[in-house]
């Protein structure tokens, strides 16, 4: 399997998708099929939406099409080359996934060689479950279980930074109290600017920040860019 598992789309000072065109680069060719799925959109239109990602994307050169779209969603999924799954709102994007029957062909289609690339909740669709999102439950999805092509659990956007005086929760406190319910899971803490690209059974962290992994009853452990996570 391939995939680029991003933990944001926007960084502050740079375009849409700025930093994941160079990335992208390096698996794609001029002319390949791309289906995004567009369905954590929320206060844009999925059609908008699809339209905002191809610009990002424009000098790839890249045939991209919503799937919303698309008379066949199974059959443009199972013929695409790239499938792309933009971020958003986690719960309303496995809710669409599955109401219209994709979570499978997605599944087949990146077991057989298609490239898939998400991003925030797009990253957290491809776990086994979507229990590290950070979004509200706006809707339900008929079950947390999602496509589970990657093993381990991300929270993307990770940071255990605070606003002064704010009473909540940090973000580690969140993934203990999973990993209290749940010590079998292993999370991984993914700061923005980072990304997890997957190659067969292999699969790195990169980025110019520290990527955490949390286990339960241990002290996060600190993961260098480039260091394996499988």
């Amino acid at each position: 399997m391939k995939m680029l598992l991003l933990s944001n789309s926007s960084t502050p000072g740079f375009s849409y998708l700025h930093h994941a065109v160079p990335l992208l680069a390096k698996h794609v060719a001029a002319g390949q099929s791309v289906v995004f799925i567009p369905f954590a959109g929320i206060t844009q239109d999925w059609d908008s939406y699809t339209d905002k990602v191809g610009k990002a994307f424009n000098d790839l050169e890249l045939d991209i099409v919503g799937i919303h779209t698309q008379a066949d969603p199974a059959a443009a999924i199972a013929a695409a080359d790239v499938i792309m799954v933009g971020g958003g709102n986690t719960f309303n994007l496995l809710k669409e996934c599955r109401t219209r029957g994709l979570l499978k062909p997605i599944t087949e289609a990146v077991k057989k060689g298609a490239l898939y690339v998400g991003w925030s909740a797009g990253s957290n669709l491809a776990c086994p479950s979507i229990r590290t999102t950070n979004d509200m439950p706006i809707t339900d999805p008929g079950g947390l279980d999602a496509l589970n092509l990657f093993p381990l659990q991300i929270n993307p956007h990770f940071t255990n930074a605070l606003p002064t005086g704010h009473q909540g929760e940090t973000r580690e406190q969140r993934i203990r109290e999973l990993l209290a319910l749940s010590p079998e899971l292993d999370v991984i803490g993914l700061p923005e600017g980072n990304w997890i690209a997957v190659s067969g059974q292999q699969a790195y962290a990169h980025g110019p920040h520290p990527t955490l992994l949390f286990k339960a009853g241990q002290e996060a452990i600190i993961l260098p860019a480039g260091h394996p996570l499988l």
